[in-house]
């Protein structure tokens, strides 16, 4: 009888460890970061990608459990976003080596990192996913950030804007 509780134990512990190794990306993410800027750019949005842990690193677990998969959240941030989950999962090395280049080229030095990239892929933020546990505290972080990146966007358009005319005006003046 001990043995067969103790191979049953095995069982479910085994089925739990697989199951999450091989998570499911959440609902309303990509894994292809390529296309989500091909996205981006068709609907002027902007792109948040997540390098992740998903299935060893208790904080991205966490973020996985308390922000990423909620409806409220991708709903949200959808509006302004390609969302772009990144995994690095123990005993999935096809997705590690498909993933590493981005880490690489992006310089990612820890788990959970979320980088805000506009349509051609240049960054304009980045943090420690875990900074920001909750969905409406995250949402501000991401808003926020965005905010700053349209007001920096706006500054550059109308100082180009300003010498443009001023050539102008000197050129008709000469």
């Amino acid at each position: 009888m001990k043995a067969i509780t103790w191979l049953a134990s095995v069982t479910v512990g085994v089925a739990a460890l697989s199951a999450s190794a091989f998570a499911k990306v959440p609902e309303g993410w990509s894994t292809d970061l390529d296309k989500a800027l091909e996205k981006a750019k068709a609907e002027k949005k902007s792109v948040l990608v997540e390098f992740t842990g998903s299935d060893w690193c208790p904080p991205c677990i966490a973020m996985r459990k308390n922000v990423f998969t909620k409806k409220e959240f991708v709903s949200a941030a959808s509006k302004d976003f390609i969302l772009v989950e990144l995994d690095f999962p123990n005993g999935d090395e096809a997705t590690k080596k498909k993933n590493e280049p981005m880490a690489t080229k992006y310089k990612i030095e820890g788990f959970p990192t979320v980088i805000l990239l506009n349509s051609a892929g240049k960054e304009f933020s980045r943090f420690f996913a875990s900074e920001h546990p909750s969905v409406d505290g995250f949402l501000k972080h991401i808003n926020g950030e965005l905010k700053k990146r349209i007001s920096i966007n706006c500054f550059a358009n109308r100082h180009s804007l300003i010498h443009a005319t001023r050539r102008i005006v000197i050129s008709v003046l000469n």
